[in-house]
């Protein structure tokens, strides 16, 4: 407990720690972003009738469902370079590795909400003569939306709890500043705790904020 209390004294130390918050919360808030937009694309595609891209959708979300993030990430940090003879900061490769990784989980949350729309919502809009991307832009998705929100915040506070594996290649989350202050003041027990402390608020206030806004969508379809 002294060593805690040494740490929580050295009010530089806690507040670098701390800073780390706000890289985290971009690593999971772009990820997440330009993951649903890649979910959009491929559960589309799954639902295309279509079948290469089907099938392709389909391969896509099986192999970064089936294989390791840390192993994605190392891909596109350590191989990739190599291969096109460019050097990717730990930032990029971050954002692309959790981006294509979360776009292969929220596909099949969004496949799932659409299968979960009426068919009735489907002969309406092809009755009206609406294209099928007009059909699902402005009918089947933000319907689906409101169904599928719990479970597009459980992908992101998974997203940005996973995100403490860019520390393996030196981003500066809260993971890696926590192991640079303990590397630093001999003593791991106080930066983990202030680490451990600052996840579990992020998680509870995006917890909190997803439930105003599901309770809001609920008051406005009510």
């Amino acid at each position: 407990m002294t060593m805690m209390h040494n740490l929580f004294e050295s009010n530089s130390s806690a507040w670098y720690i701390i800073q780390g918050a706000w890289v985290t919360l971009q690593y999971a808030g772009a990820s997440t972003l330009l993951g649903f937009i890649l979910g959009i694309i491929l559960s589309l595609f799954k639902l295309s009738h279509l079948r290469p891209l089907e099938y392709l959708a389909r391969a896509y979300t099986s192999i970064f469902r089936g294989t390791p993030l840390l192993l994605q990430l190392s891909f596109i940090y350590f191989a990739i370079p190599a291969l096109i003879g460019y050097e990717i900061t730990a930032f990029e490769a971050g954002i692309a590795a959790f981006s294509l990784n979360s776009g292969a989980y929220i596909s099949e949350i969004i496949r799932a909400g659409i299968q979960a729309i009426d068919k009735g919502q489907f002969e309406a809009a092809q009755s009206l003569g609406l294209s099928y991307l007009q059909m699902m832009r402005d009918i089947i998705l933000p319907q689906s939306l409101k169904n599928i929100l719990p479970a597009l915040v459980n992908e992101m506070v998974n997203l940005l709890k996973e995100s403490a594996i860019i520390s393996t290649i030196g981003g500066a989350d809260l993971m890696r500043r926590a192991q640079l202050v303990a590397a630093d003041e001999y003593t791991y027990f106080g930066p983990l705790i202030i680490a451990g402390i600052c996840y579990y608020t992020l998680v509870l206030i995006l917890s909190s904020c997803a439930k105003l806004v599901e309770n809001k969508l609920n008051t406005a379809t009510a």
